[in-house]
């Protein structure tokens, strides 16, 4: 239950991986109706 166990979050950062433990950070992408009023702005 520590840095050495790849179960949990501090083996994960310590092991430099992810999973369902340490999930990444999702990037959210602009739907196509934000899309569009940008380039209306522009």
């Amino acid at each position: 239950m520590g840095k050495g166990d790849k179960k949990s979050r501090k083996g994960k950062i310590s092991n430099n991986s992810y999973g369902t433990r340490r999930p990444r950070k999702i990037k959210k992408r602009p739907t196509i109706e934000e899309k569009i009023k940008i380039n209306k702005k522009k």
